[in-house]
């Protein structure tokens, strides 16, 4: 391998956001920690906040005529090579909101969620970390193609967990969070730099072809 090829190239651009509206989030406070992270291991990050891409309610009656928010949403996904979303959540699934924000950004064509990886996080007072809206967040994400990393990371007692600087004070937990993260890197730096396969999203695999409903790209 030539390490002069390793040293030229451009760092990864992951774009971060809590997908929380609330100023005071505990979710907020667990990416700018991501963000700190990632730029110690060499990436670009663009950080964002979940009010620059809230939109009105979906409809369809409407759908050609794009929030500017959502348009926003939409390029932020595609000039980055990877996006995190840390998310609260709201009686055991997602925000409405960022379920609405996807869903807005799913009828642009091409897809841009697409071969995109994604990393969710959450952070929560409760005991389970808000680990249930993961799994709601996971299913639209990796239905409109997005590869999401397996590991998802649930801070538990998160009103409790952060020190004076903004890290988790916890050295086991901390170590891991680290390590998760940049787990994540790595597998999306190779899938970057050493593309194996490029396959069309298909929105129902198995289901019997038929022009008005069959969805591919």
């Amino acid at each position: 391998m030539d390490k002069n090829n390793l040293a030229n190239r451009e760092p990864l651009k992951i774009l971060v956001f809590a997908a929380s509206l609330r100023e005071k989030s505990l979710n907020k406070e667990l990416v700018k920690l991501a963000e700190k992270i990632l730029l110690q291991h060499g990436c670009k990050v663009d950080f964002a906040d979940m009010s620059e891409f809230d939109a009105p309610a979906f409809n369809q009656d409407v759908e050609d005529t794009f929030p500017e928010s959502i348009i926003n949403f939409r390029d932020r996904i595609l000039v980055n090579d990877a996006f995190i979303i840390s998310s609260p959540e709201y009686n055991g699934s997602m925000p409405g909101y960022l379920k609405n924000s996807i869903d807005w950004v799913s009828r642009f064509r091409p897809q841009p969620f697409h071969e995109k990886h994604a990393m969710i996080m959450s952070a929560s007072p409760s005991m389970a970390g808000g680990n249930k809206g993961l799994w709601q967040l996971r299913m639209p994400l990796e239905h409109l193609g997005a590869d999401v990393f397996p590991s998802m990371f649930s801070l538990a007692v998160a009103h409790n967990a952060f020190d004076e600087s903004g890290n988790i004070a916890e050295t086991t937990l901390a170590k891991r969070f680290e390590s998760t993260l940049v787990s994540f890197i790595n597998l999306v730096e190779a899938a970057k730099h050493y593309p194996c396969m490029k396959h069309a999203w298909v929105e129902f695999l198995g289901e019997k072809t038929d022009a008005v409903t069959d969805r591919v790209e």
